[in-house]
């Protein structure tokens, strides 16, 4: 009757750096349009580096959601469980009549 807990697949550290990413590489991006009269080569390379920053971001970002919402459903559905196990009432046993 021992059950395996369910373990989450990401923690909060991976969690918070997968928004980070995302928030950093778009906050970069607008900077540099920000600034960009007359790009150079230089430059133009700086803004690929951050289009393939936002792009990671944004895919870890969206993984990272929807593992924790998977996660969630099915450690609800555990504690349920659980709880529908823990509040049963054993069998009585017969009475005599």
């Amino acid at each position: 009757m021992n059950q395996k807990r369910y373990r989450r697949r990401n923690t909060m550290a991976f969690t918070v750096l997968a928004y980070f990413t995302l928030i950093a590489g778009v906050f970069m991006f607008c900077i540099g349009l920000y600034n960009a009269d007359n790009l150079q080569l230089n430059e133009k390379g700086y803004y690929i580096a951050v289009m393939i920053l936002v792009a990671v971001g944004a895919i870890l970002t969206q993984k990272v959601t929807r593992d924790n919402a998977e996660d969630n459903d099915i450690i609800a559905e555990q504690e349920q469980e659980r709880q529908m196990s823990s509040n049963r009432i054993p069998p009585s046993t017969k009475e005599l009549s």
